[in-house]
């Protein structure tokens, strides 16, 4: 169906850069446990802030750009976004994953103590759902 719908040449560029910002973001985190354990946790505390928090961070740019582009019934109304309750609960959820990145797993990549082990299984375990959740909101977009 998305196939045959008529995106601006923007939107299908922004579109992209959205989503190679979420296997940037993303893909590392499912493997920081194993990366973790083969102990280079100052190399993993590189790649975690010199890659996955700025590409979440555009992430959210580039999915904001997205959605002032849209062309939803009613996009003509400058708040008409505002009411997309899919859009703001995935808006949450990025935040949510973005303090999870910087609270949780920051500080307890060269941790190893057992505290800084469940700080970071938890960060982690966090970011992993609200993959899993913003995917499901953007795929139904309930309340859409």
């Amino acid at each position: 169906m998305l196939a045959i719908t008529p995106f601006s040449t923007g939107y299908k560029v922004l579109g992209v850069a959205h989503i190679l910002c979420v296997v940037a973001a993303f893909g590392p985190v499912l493997v920081y446990p194993s990366l973790r354990k083969t102990g280079d946790v100052a190399r993993l505390a590189r790649l975690h802030m010199r890659m996955t928090m700025p590409a979440m961070l555009l992430v959210w740019v580039f999915g904001m750009g997205l959605a002032g582009m849209s062309k939803s019934p009613g996009a003509d109304d400058p708040l008409y976004h505002l009411s997309q309750t899919w859009l703001w609960t995935a808006v949450v959820v990025w935040l949510i994953v973005m303090l999870a990145g910087w609270f949780l797993i920051k500080p307890s990549i060269t941790d190893n103590n057992e505290r800084a082990d469940k700080r970071f299984s938890a960060g982690v375990g966090i970011t992993h759902l609200g993959l899993v959740v913003a995917l499901v909101l953007m795929v139904w977009k309930p309340g859409a």
